[in-house]
């Protein structure tokens, strides 16, 4: 299976930066990031991932906000610098993070995500996101937010253009002579020349041809329009689905929709959320569990509810039943609809809801010893409800410490993840295709 965990000091659970346990000093913190990113490649997980968002968001909330996205945060580091860095202290683990296709240009994503897969040799990866929060547009000389089928139009051109952009080279088109003098070849560089709805883009990319090809592309929709752009373009797929029924289920949709864009169902990865409570014994992670959920007060619980919701929580009893609502949303959907499922299933209240859902921020949450985590990990995996976890850490470092000394070690008893890293990019280690380019399928002639 493949293995992921976010790159936040902070933890993953809302009062995770309050425990006891929990690190200090988080905004901002480089020695924090790269503490994480050497300990997940201790524990040869493929992939560190960094969300990101463009505005300072919940400003009636900045006093008590401390979520498990930084894009939820009022001070954090740009992703792709930050994953520069952290590069360069690390070997083998992948570098995910998000970039929007509404709020940036092909050409300058494209550079970056080349630069990085150059820099960190072969380990770049791109959450393409379309961009949920509304306000995010008013940095961006807008009044308002694009609605959401112009989004993923825009999206699905967006890619194509960066695609077209890392297809500009031919692997060999630097020849470097020093007999000859000649540094390149002039026959082994495509120019895109697009001109499409949204954008216009001449090209060539000015990076040479990234060790990947591309980068590793993940999305996250979980609507129509997000499953068909996943079907089309992703590797890895971020699924929001808490019960081993609804994984299947989406697995089953989501690779059942690979075969008309000529693809394999291997080729994709679906990976969902998974907040992790593992003890030595099952008293140590009830333990730890009940210190974080003692640390969630109804002023906070209720507007992160709310956010998930994309709903005013506030104006429902605290502990009456949790109101049916509508599924369309400007933002993100998903949650939302997840979140009133399960508390229509369960019969919740607006507390107990928050109290369910904010320990996993809306994912599956594996609670126990190490031998009830892995017994639920390997069931999602062997059932095909998942080809992985993102691996939520409540509390850090001490959960993503737990996680690889106690969990790691038992997955790999049962067969069920890696002893050693393989292959020479996150692509080959990951078992993904690595890109052809289209352009070039013969040998520069100038080098020979």
């Amino acid at each position: 299976m493949n293995l992921m965990t976010g790159l936040l000091g902070l933890g993953g659970h809302l009062g995770g930066w309050r425990h006891k346990d929990a690190w200090s000093d988080n905004v901002m913190n480089l020695d924090h990031a790269i503490y994480t990113a050497q300990t997940a490649e201790r524990g040869l997980f493929d992939l560190l991932f960094l969300a990101d968002g463009n505005a300072v968001r919940q400003m009636d909330k900045l006093a008590l906000f401390a979520a498990n996205s930084p894009s939820d945060r009022p001070a954090v580091f740009e992703p792709i610098t930050l994953m520069t860095a952290v590069a360069q202290y690390t070997k083998y683990v992948g570098l995910l993070s998000t970039a929007t296709t509404t709020y940036d240009e092909p050409y300058s994503l494209a550079r970056r995500y080349a630069s990085l897969d150059h820099l960190s040799k072969g380990r770049a990866c791109w959450n393409i996101v379309t961009t949920s929060y509304p306000d995010d547009s008013l940095n961006f000389s807008r009044t308002e937010h694009v609605a959401k089928d112009a989004r993923y139009e825009r999206a699905n051109e967006f890619v194509e253009i960066c695609k077209g952009l890392w297809d500009s080279w031919a692997e060999d088109a630097f020849i470097q002579n020093k007999a000859t003098g000649q540094f390149l070849d002039p026959t082994r560089v495509h120019t895109l020349n697009h001109k499409g709805k949204h954008f216009k883009v001449k090209g060539p990319l000015n990076v040479a041809r990234m060790p990947q090809g591309y980068p590793v592309l993940f999305t996250a929709g979980q609507s129509e329009d997000g499953r068909e752009l996943a079907a089309r373009h992703a590797d890895c797929l971020f699924a929001v689905t808490n019960t081993i029924e609804t994984g299947k289920k989406f697995y089953a949709d989501v690779k059942g929709r690979l075969d008309k864009y000529g693809r394999k169902p291997e080729s994709m990865r679906i990976i969902p959320g998974c907040a992790v409570y593992v003890g030595r014994t099952t008293a140590e992670a009830e333990e730890l569990y009940e210190e974080l959920q003692s640390l969630i007060a109804p002023e906070l619980g209720v507007p992160y509810l709310s956010k998930l919701c994309e709903t005013d929580m506030s104006k429902y009893p605290l502990d009456g039943p949790m109101p049916a609502l509508g599924k369309e949303v400007l933002g993100i959907a998903s949650f939302r609809n997840e979140i009133v499922e399960m508390a229509k299933r369960d019969k919740l209240t607006v507390r107990q809801t928050y109290e369910r859902v904010l320990p996993s921020m809306g994912h599956v949450t594996m609670k126990g010893s190490v031998k009830q985590v892995c017994d639920e990990i390997e069931a999602w995996y062997t059932e095909k409800a998942c080809d992985g976890f993102n691996i939520n850490t409540p509390v850090m470092p001490r959960s993503l410490d737990d996680f690889v000394e106690l969990v790691i070690p038992e997955l790999q008893r049962r067969g069920l993840f890696r002893k050693t890293y393989e292959g020479k990019t996150l692509r080959q280690r990951m078992g993904l295709p690595t890109s052809i380019n289209p352009h070039f399928s013969k040998p520069s002639m100038a080098a020979e």
